[in-house]
């Protein structure tokens, strides 16, 4: 005898199957943490479209870029990629039907990470932009600058301890830099996203140093999913940081590239911890969802 429920679920099956071969993602899992049943979760999460935190990792090469889309539709970027990727960018952002960005977080002046920033400011309406306090004397910087300034957008400063008013359900806080260093990565911006009981901790490029300095600062540190810091090099990502996130997924961004990133050492770490990892030189760009209650990850490819 076929229940209701059975009938339920294959339709349901049968809608997701079609809508991942129309776009031409790969549905990677629907995962709830605490919340309703994964069957529950994914219907009402992706049949309504209702209430649904995005945190999109940018397949940007060997850079990063992450657009974060709010239940409420507000947006928010951290980084851009580097100055190659500025019309990738914009493209991006076209896709995602993105015209307005209510928050823009540039993590630190490294040009693979705010290289695309200058473009994306000059192209959209933005309203409040964060950075570290900081400066550098790059043509990047530089150019950066002269977009925020043409936009008559004034910077905030970027530091452990600043709540960003964004989504009445979403926290957005700080963690990093905590104190002022006059090493790019170490002052990068790290900030923790929580929504319901799911929550994503972003790492910019912070290194061991910043790590050490926000384990002792008394944060919770705490978060299902791990934006790996700094690429996945092996200065970032200390077994003692990791242990405190205890992540149950982590995205690298990382592209083709001579440093070694992600490092086997870091990758090692997280395997050990048995952290799931999706990584955009493998993936492509990598989505994922949160109803407050579960996660859905969707990847551009297989890996």
């Amino acid at each position: 005898m076929i229940t209701q429920k059975t009938r339920w679920t294959f339709v349901w099956s049968f809608l997701l199957g079609l809508g991942v071969l129309l776009t031409g993602c790969t549905l990677e899992s629907w995962d709830p943490v605490g919340g309703p049943s994964a069957e529950n979760a994914a219907w009402t999460s992706e049949v309504q479209g209702e209430g649904q935190l995005r945190v999109i990792y940018l397949d940007v090469g060997q850079g990063a870029s992450q657009l974060l889309i709010c239940p409420s539709g507000r947006t928010m970027l951290i980084d851009a990629g580097n100055n190659d990727k500025e019309e990738e960018m914009l493209h991006y952002l076209q896709a995602y039907g993105v015209s307005r960005l209510d928050l823009v977080i540039g993590t630190h002046p490294d040009a693979d990470h705010i290289g695309g920033l200058d473009r994306v400011i000059d192209r959209l309406d933005i309203g409040e932009i964060y950075m570290p306090k900081i400066q550098s004397n790059t043509k990047t910087f530089e150019s950066l600058l002269n977009s925020i300034r043409r936009k008559g957008l004034k910077v905030k400063t970027a530091k452990a301890g600043r709540e960003l008013a964004w989504d009445e359900q979403v926290q957005v806080k700080m963690l990093a830099p905590v104190a002022e260093t006059d090493d790019n990565n170490n002052m990068s911006v790290v900030m923790k996203v929580t929504y319901g009981k799911t929550s994503f901790l972003l790492t910019g490029d912070a290194e061991a140093e910043s790590e050490r300095a926000m384990l002792e600062s008394g944060a919770n540190l705490s978060a299902d999913v791990l934006l790996v810091g700094h690429h996945g090099s092996k200065s970032s990502t200390t077994a003692r940081f990791l242990n405190a996130v205890k992540p149950k997924y982590a995205v690298i961004q990382v592209g083709d590239n001579s440093y070694g990133h992600p490092t086997k050492t870091v990758l090692d770490r997280l395997a050990k911890q048995q952290v799931k990892v999706y990584r955009n030189d493998l993936h492509g760009t990598v989505e994922i969802s949160s109803d407050g209650g579960g996660y859905q990850i969707t990847t551009e490819r297989p890996g």
